[in-house]
């Protein structure tokens, strides 16, 4: 099956309107908000460190690569691209990563996967920090 993966952020636009998944990690820990991380991408380590021992992230990669399976399970899927779509709030951290890491594991389960990062290049949004 062919998957089609983007990440987003909220904040630079709507959703991918054609996204057969969607996920929005903005209820999970933003790296966003610590100081060092900020600036930083989901191309960067520490990053990556960061959102992968989030609580909660791990389980929801697996959940969605076995949804994914799922949906190469139906008669159609090879004839069809499914559309993956990872959204936080500026795109930057945590979509990225998560985004990626499902490709990873797509790919290794056979799939054809591309992973495009909408809003990765974009400028950190200003914002103030949760109460």
């Amino acid at each position: 099956m062919r998957v089609h993966i983007t990440s987003f952020g909220h904040l630079h636009g709507p959703r991918p309107q054609d996204a057969d998944i969607t996920l929005d990690l903005r209820p999970f820990r933003d790296p966003h908000f610590d100081p060092a991380l900020r600036e930083l991408t989901a191309r960067d380590r520490r990053v990556i460190k960061t959102v992968l021992t989030t609580p909660g992230i791990r389980e929801l990669i697996a959940a969605t690569v076995a949804q994914a399976r799922a949906y190469a399970a139906a008669p159609a899927a090879r004839e069809r691209t499914l559309h993956i779509a990872v959204g936080c709030s500026g795109g930057r951290h945590r979509a990225g990563v998560t985004a990626h890491v499902l490709g990873r594991r797509l790919r290794r389960r056979g799939h054809t996967v591309t992973v495009v990062d909408r809003d990765l290049h974009r400028p950190v949004v200003d914002r103030p920090a949760p109460r």
